[in-house]
């Protein structure tokens, strides 16, 4: 079977399915496993897929982005080793600002006995941070229902009443040269501006998310230090090349 014929098949099931594995590629295409990782990695440079441990999978669309309690139930474990560790970084007396992302709400039980103030655009927070007798303020503004985050001028205006020691930020995709991305440029802009208010900005991302792109960028990386479970070494290299691109591993 010639080389873009192969490829046509690659993109047509992941047309189908979210996830295909090398087997069912090799199976469909009766190719060896060297030429299907051949195609795939021609393929992802192209965009068209992204390649995942044991075969691929299908990109995002740059607007789509799955709702609070999609997201939430989604690599819970690694979310809450990420939390884990970034709470660790919180020191008694600091003021910080938690962006609405889900990895980003692991954090609060950690913070418990913690002496600190919390920002927070993130409405969906709210219960969680009372619970664990956390002293907070919400933001103003607009509340987009998705994912209960406020947004809009009026979140901007009040978001720069505030300065933090530091800020915890949750993105969709980690692009080399792309930067930080999401799919709303309203949340967009209230997370560079936190980023920007901070004294230390740190972005949660497991693994999943680097290497995509979303339709709205928030900031360039070396604006932010990331914090991840992992990575591949490739690409561990490739951020560590770039100038001022901090990783921390959790």
């Amino acid at each position: 079977m010639l080389t873009v014929e192969r490829q046509r098949l690659i993109r047509e099931v992941l047309k189908q399915q979210d996830i295909v594995t090398m087997q069912e590629l090799m199976d469909i295409t009766n190719a060896s496993e060297s030429t299907i990782r051949r195609d795939l990695i021609q393929l992802e440079r192209a965009k068209v897929l992204k390649r995942i441990h044991g075969g691929a999978s299908r990109l995002q669309g740059k607007l789509v982005e799955p709702s609070v309690s999609e997201k939430s139930s989604k690599n819970l474990h690694k979310k809450k080793a990420l939390a884990s560790f970034a709470a660790g970084l919180v020191e008694d007396g600091d003021c910080i600002y938690l962006d609405a992302g889900t990895t980003v709400y692991e954090m609060i039980p950690y913070l418990r006995e913690k002496q600190v103030v919390v920002v927070t655009n993130s409405a969906y927070h709210l219960d969680l941070l009372i619970e664990n007798n956390i002293k907070t303020y919400l933001i103003g503004g607009a509340i987009k229902h998705q994912t209960r985050a406020m947004i809009g001028q009026g979140a901007i205006i009040s978001l720069k009443q505030y300065r933090f020691d530091k800020c915890f930020i949750g993105a969709n995709g980690v692009h080399l040269e792309y930067g930080y991305t999401t799919p709303d440029p309203e949340e967009a802009m209230i997370k560079i501006t936190a980023i920007r208010l901070a004294q230390e900005a740190y972005v949660l991302v497991d693994d999943s998310k680097f290497n995509e792109v979303y339709f709205a960028k928030v900031a360039d990386l070396q604006e932010a230090t990331i914090i991840t479970n992992g990575i591949k070494e490739s690409l561990h290299k490739a951020l560590q090349a770039q100038t001022n691109v901090k990783v921390v591993k959790a």
